[in-house]
């Protein structure tokens, strides 16, 4: 059996070899705590409705740049298009009788006109509200039918655009190829 070592043997030998040296203490074994971990409930609440602002997080691209600018006049289009269509519904007459059918006969026209516009308004309006929400979906830019990138000054030029200017030109040819037979 090996003999425990004491304060007193360790100093023996310490004078022995002519060093004076201080016991060292026995070395206690440490019991590692208990390490406990708390869970905490969290509410997980739905989110709330997409903003149409987006958030700014740090250096951004100047093609982002490009597309905030397109995303505010995509919004004043929206607005100023709404505000004319409701000026127009309210200044819609009811049925007037001309005395002459000439009379009577331009203003259906301009009538039916007017009503034409406003129904190509409404579909650019739906155009509008899809790019918007392309825009928050960061969506926006890519083609529809190839998946590559729309070049930034096509979306300049026409910004409800969802096609590449290759695709585009694909399907206007189809089309007057369609058109001719």
């Amino acid at each position: 059996m090996a003999k425990k070592k004491t304060k007193k043997t360790i100093a023996k030998k310490a004078t022995k070899k002519g060093k004076k040296q201080t016991p060292k203490a026995p070395k206690k074994q440490v019991k590692p705590k208990k390490v406990v971990k708390e869970t905490k409930k969290i509410d997980v609440k739905k989110p709330a409705a997409k903003k149409t602002e987006t958030k700014k997080i740090g250096k951004v691209s100047p093609r982002e740049k490009k597309i905030l600018e397109i995303k505010k006049s995509l919004l004043s289009q929206k607005e100023m298009l709404l505000k004319e269509a409701e000026e127009a519904l309210n200044s819609l007459p009811g049925e007037i009788n001309f005395p002459d059918m000439g009379d009577q006969a331009t203003a259906e026209t301009d009538r039916n006109f007017m009503l034409r516009l406003r129904d190509r308004e409404r579909m650019l309006l739906k155009k509008i509200d899809e790019t918007l929400e392309q825009i928050d979906s960061a969506t926006y830019g890519i083609c529809s039918e190839c998946g590559n990138g729309i070049d930034i000054k096509r979306l300049e030029a026409r910004p409800v655009t969802t096609l590449c200017i290759d695709c585009k030109v694909r399907q206007e040819e189809e089309e007057r190829i369609a058109e001719g037979r």
